[in-house]
């Protein structure tokens, strides 16, 4: 193929798909590869990775590996959590999340190395092609995007493996064979579809699930926890402060052992078809109820309100991959300025897959016992005030039960 790109940064995991999506780019495109590798907390050793691309020709000096943990919780995972985002009121966002940062290093790294297109190996049938491009073109709007899954002939593992030796790629014996679903995994989560669990009508196998142990198998004592929050954001873990991404791991080890986080889900991609996925979010779990048990007192009414009415078109955003619009930004703006105030300490008990708050506490508490006590005492509140209130509230109740009145005769 005839073409004019020199230099392509590959978003490359070392598996099987993007190794052959390399070999596939120098053979097609005639192009030099540089590859780019996130540790995002996906579990799996690096290293491997970098031998094969090295045995696949790339220089040394253009295959990048970067720990990118740290800023993956802090600037994108405790954002979204700030805004309590949950895609069509279930799916805590795992994948979705980490698609804008990859994509945001490939930009940065083809500016380095003066690379004109970037490529990823997402599928022409998911939302994940969708995320990447948008996130490309927002960064840098005339970047040449390839996706190989849109171009190729390789449609099944059977051909990917016969390209794969073809061009002596090395392939793992334990990848030889059809695997029984795909897994994306992260810091956040962990997420298992296709295959065993395309019927929707059939339960998930409990091999499905690698995050988390089964509820029935957790311990029959609880666990409890206190998450320290400042600003909407987690800080600490029964008093000790930890970093965004050492923090989110601990409440993962904690909601693992307690058999927290697993939703079984059938959701609405943005290309246009559902999908059945079975998801692990453990620590996000914990957090997410933890934030919401701070912000139940520390947020006025109004303010919260707000948040949760909002929150489905934010969520929606970032599942269909609109990270970088001035629409998230400005969304994001109103969600962090609510979040001034929500500092303090929640008390969580975990409990075989339930995470209950049990308790909470904050400087900038808006909860006023005095206020709401049933016992006698000096309050600012006298009963009879409610008597005029309701009688407003219920004016046009009573007007429109009067022409009701008349009209039925």
């Amino acid at each position: 193929m005839a073409s004019d790109v020199k230099r392509v940064v590959l978003a490359y995991s070392g598996g099987l798909d993007t190794s052959v999506i390399l070999k596939w780019l120098q053979t097609t495109y005639g192009c030099e590869v540089v590859t780019f590798t996130a540790d995002l907390g996906q579990g799996e050793e690096l290293e491997p990775a970098r031998k094969k691309a090295e045995l696949l020709g790339i220089k040394p000096e253009h295959i990048f590996i970067e720990d990118v943990r740290e800023e993956f919780v802090s600037d994108y995972v405790f954002p979204m959590f700030r805004a309590n985002a949950l895609y069509e009121g279930l799916y805590l966002l795992g994948t979705s999340i980490a698609r804008p940062l990859i994509a945001k290093k490939q930009i940065e790294i083809a500016r380095k190395v003066g690379a004109d297109a970037v490529s990823h190996g997402a599928t022409g049938k998911g939302n994940d092609q969708v995320r990447f491009e948008l996130s490309y073109y927002a960064l840098e709007p005339d970047i040449k995007v390839i996706a190989p899954w849109r171009e190729w002939d390789l449609t099944s593992r059977t051909r990917l493996l016969e390209f794969a030796e073809s061009h002596q790629i090395p392939i793992a014996k334990d990848k030889r064979g059809e695997a029984p679903f795909s897994v994306d995994a992260n810091l956040l989560h962990s997420s298992s579809e296709g295959k065993v669990l395309e019927n929707p009508d059939d339960e998930a196998p409990e091999y499905v699930y690698q995050r988390t142990i089964s509820p029935e198998a957790a311990p029959d004592k609880p666990t409890y926890v206190t998450v320290g929050f400042e600003k909407g954001d987690a800080v600490s873990i029964d008093g000790e402060r930890l970093s965004p991404a050492t923090l989110l791991t601990k409440l993962n080890a904690l909601g693992k052992e307690n058999g927290i986080g697993r939703l079984d889900l059938v959701e609405n991609r943005f290309v246009g078809m559902k999908s059945r996925g079975v998801y692990e979010t453990p620590g996000g779990t914990i957090l997410l109820q933890g934030h919401r048990g701070i912000e139940s007192i520390t947020l006025d009414r109004g303010a919260a309100h707000l948040k949760d009415d909002i929150m489905p078109r934010y969520a929606e955003l970032i599942y269909y991959g609109f990270w970088f619009s001035p629409e998230r930004e400005m969304l994001q703006a109103l969600i962090d300025k609510s979040q001034e105030f929500v500092t303090g300490e929640v008390h969580l008990k975990l409990y075989k897959g339930n995470v209950d708050v049990v308790g909470r506490s904050s400087p900038y508490s808006l909860y006023n016992q005095d206020l709401v006590t049933f016992e006698e005492g000096a309050v600012a509140y006298d009963h009879r005030d409610a008597a005029g209130f309701i009688k407003l509230n219920a004016l046009r109740l009573r007007t429109l039960g009067n022409r009701a009145r008349k009209i039925g005769g």
